[in-house]
């Protein structure tokens, strides 16, 4: 009689077990992991139209998910960086060019109200692990910012082995872990980022964290793995292709061993992952000007046309986002953080954003973006304005081309011309006063 009371005593302990588990589970937050790639191109990946890469890590993450074919970045590194984090235009955080390495003035402003610090008030552990580019005075780096951890580099680009940046004045060695300099001359830093990102979510494992996976590749110097670059050459892909292919399928070999750690912590279910690059290729002579590839998108890295501003991107949660999923509608790297607040039952306490989330896209192919009918960039002298199908470019520039006066307008309809070749701005007058009073409008905001 003991023996058969123990036994149901114990089944019934063990019930409450299971039941309180399964609660847990229901309940807990997700952690969140950002894989930001730095200029990779708007098809260099299978998954968005390569033929000639081998990107199997970053397919199955993009295939896991809900892929956006119209997603948008900023031309260069620090304003896209700015937008992500503060859920802002670049303009309005503070941030409209690349940071200056050699001017303390320049960088994101310590009094905007960042992700990670939406995160840490949510009672998140917050990582930064990878490229900063967005301020190097001690009130401007990652732990002002919310980061509660942080290793990297703080200029926009570092030789991988040795960590120096080699341009604009005197060589310097930057390599940082909670602003402390630090030193692993000859370890290749795309390992050294998988290392530090996993000892951190194996800190962390039974707490919420929040990494954001800040990645240099495939910024120049292209410096690939033997075994990748051998792969391409020997498989013809002509110079610097095989110089930039190299490097992306070594940043793919990076994205496998991170998300495998995940999985080999049990934390892949309920774990939220965004991967996006921050903006098109670069055509710089470092880059051996160009690599990259944007498909039938006019422009790179700098310019305001379709091929320096849209880039591929992707959400991941296993337990709550349907696989296979892919969204047409516009939508911009500042949504990011309403999209996760929402996501993590985060109260923002802040209506000063211009991302909007995308939670009703996510789950719903026919939600309308908030976006489509106001939208605009800037960069230095360039800047455009999109209302629907719709773009005005202001000045507009591209490394390598010359542009005659009467295209200082230049005007496209996206769905007719996704390569923007075409002005229709003498044909359009109406439209093209309608996108510059947009543009105006803007401007008096930002």
């Amino acid at each position: 009689m003991n023996f058969v009371k123990k036994s149901l005593l114990g089944f019934f302990l063990l019930a409450i077990f299971f039941a309180c588990s399964i609660e847990k589970s229901q309940t807990e937050k997700p952690n969140v992991i950002i894989i930001y790639t730095d200029d990779q191109g708007a098809i260099d990946l299978n998954c968005y139209g390569a033929i000639d890469l081998i990107t199997p890590n970053m397919d199955a993450l993009v295939n896991s998910g809900v892929k956006f074919t119209q997603f948008y970045g900023a031309p260069v590194c620090s304003p896209s960086r700015a937008g992500l984090l503060t859920g802002k235009t670049p303009q309005r955080a503070g941030v409209p060019g690349n940071v200056s390495p050699t001017n303390p003035r320049s960088g994101m402003p310590g009094s905007e109200f960042t992700m990670a610090e939406m995160f840490k008030d949510a009672g998140y552990k917050t990582g930064h692990i990878g490229k900063w580019h967005l301020g190097h005075p001690t009130e401007k780096q990652p732990n002002a910012q919310g980061f509660d951890y942080s290793f990297g580099h703080l200029v926009g680009c570092i030789d991988n082995f040795s960590h120096y940046f080699y341009w604009n004045g005197p060589n310097r060695h930057d390599l940082f872990r909670n602003g402390e300099e630090v030193f692993y001359p000859g370890q290749f830093f795309p390992d050294l980022l998988v290392k530090e990102a996993s000892a951190f979510m194996k800190e962390n494992k039974d707490n919420p964290f929040f990494i954001y996976f800040a990645l240099n590749t495939p910024h120049y110097p292209y410096q690939g793995t033997p075994e990748w670059l051998k792969y391409y050459q020997d498989n013809g892909v002509e110079y610097p292709r095989d110089l930039y292919a190299a490097f992306l399928s070594t940043q793919d070999d990076k994205i496998g061993e991170l998300i495998l750690k995940v999985e080999e912590l049990g934390l892949l279910e309920n774990t939220i992952i965004v991967f996006q690059s921050d903006n098109g290729y670069s055509t710089e002579e470092r880059a051996h000007f160009g690599g990259g590839n944007a498909g039938v998108l006019r422009g790179s890295k700098s310019c305001l046309f379709e091929g320096g501003i849209r880039v591929p991107a992707a959400i991941s949660w296993p337990a709550k986002i349907k696989a296979g999923e892919v969204r047409n509608q516009f939508a911009v790297n500042a949504d990011w953080m309403p999209t996760l607040a929402e996501l993590c039952g985060i109260d923002l306490k802040t209506s000063s954003l211009d991302g909007k989330s995308l939670v009703s896209i996510i789950n719903d192919k026919n939600s309308q973006s908030e976006h489509i009918n106001n939208f605009c960039w800037q960069h230095g002298k360039q800047w455009a304005a999109r209302s629907g199908n719709w773009k005005l470019l202001g000045n507009p520039s591209i490394r390598f081309e010359e542009f005659a006066p009467e295209d200082s307008l230049f005007l496209v309809n996206l769905k007719d011309d996704p390569g923007e070749m075409t002005n229709l701005a003498s044909e359009n007058p109406e439209k093209v006063k309608e996108l510059k009073f947009q543009f105006e409008k803007w401007l008096e905001r930002n």
